[in-house]
């Protein structure tokens, strides 16, 4: 009879220790070719937030405001949007390849290949880390001091945590037999950033576009973090006083958690095969 396999948050908290290790030498040799090493992944997204800043701000002259009524420095207002899809978008690329990456530890029949999604993830954390500290530092900056409401940017994190390992469960396990999954994930992330509210506001936008249209960018649930975000550091919402969208959120990565982990661990008696 064959042995009933453990749930996967089981396995995970099982191997917490080598998660953490391999995280760990992961994020260190991601960039070991380099002088600067660890340096370019924070250098890389600081770079980027000062480019749509000029271009938003200075060139277009792009505003914000506090609830619609007090004016917000643009610059702020960007980053805390921006901060949490550096850490998704990070997340989904590294996850989907992580397969092809490792596939040395794929062929290893004793090792326990339902962890290496969650390696990606781990090591995305710490680059996350440094950004919302940055993020608050420059809150500081103008003037802008934390209070309870901060505390929402790990619920939001986790959030982002949970879909993007959904997501890579399922992509990477797909990649496998289907290498253009990378490029598709690409793409995607690179339309998701358009997409999302992030370098836009969406009541700026409502006279514009169709009434569906908003209705499908609402639904995207990476909507419900840039907000929470924003709600947290700047307009001081609790999550919690948006009970639908909050239901919805979870809702929808519990599906994506689940379709994504049963998909890798129906494929992965395969995977040494075709890698």
């Amino acid at each position: 009879m064959k042995p009933k396999s453990k749930s996967i948050v089981l396995e995970l908290i099982e191997n917490r220790t080598l998660i953490r290790s391999l995280a760990k030498n992961d994020f260190k040799t991601k960039f070991a070719g380099s002088y600067l090493g660890t340096v370019w992944a924070f250098v890389q997204p600081v770079i980027t937030v000062l480019i749509y800043w000029f271009v938003f701000e200075l060139a277009i002259g792009a505003t914000a405001s506090i609830r619609g009524e007090l004016p917000l420095p643009y610059v702020l207002w960007l980053v805390a949007g921006i901060v949490p899809w550096f850490f998704f978008s990070d997340c989904v690329s590294a996850g989907t390849a992580v397969l092809m990456e490792y596939n040395y530890l794929v062929k290893k029949v004793m090792f326990n290949i339902d962890i290496l999604p969650v390696i990606k993830i781990f090591s995305s954390i710490f680059v996350h880390v440094f950004f919302v500290a940055f993020m608050l530092v420059l809150f500081l900056c103008y003037g802008f001091f934390p209070d309870f409401y901060i505390l929402q940017v790990i619920y939001y994190s986790f959030g982002v945590l949970l879909l993007a390992l959904g997501i890579s469960y399922l992509t990477s396990a797909v990649s496998v037999f289907f290498p253009d999954v990378r490029q598709i994930v690409n793409i995607a992330l690179q339309v998701g950033i358009w997409a999302t509210p992030i370098m836009w506001k969406l009541s700026d936008m409502q006279e514009k576009i169709p009434h569906a249209v908003l209705v499908v960018i609402e639904l995207n649930p990476f909507f419900y973090i840039v907000q929470g975000y924003r709600e947290a550091l700047i307009d001081k919402v609790w999550f919690f006083e948006h009970p639908w969208m909050t239901l919805y959120f979870w809702c929808f990565t519990a599906v994506i958690c689940f379709v994504g982990v049963t998909v890798f661990r129906r494929l992965k008696v395969h995977f040494a095969d075709v890698l």
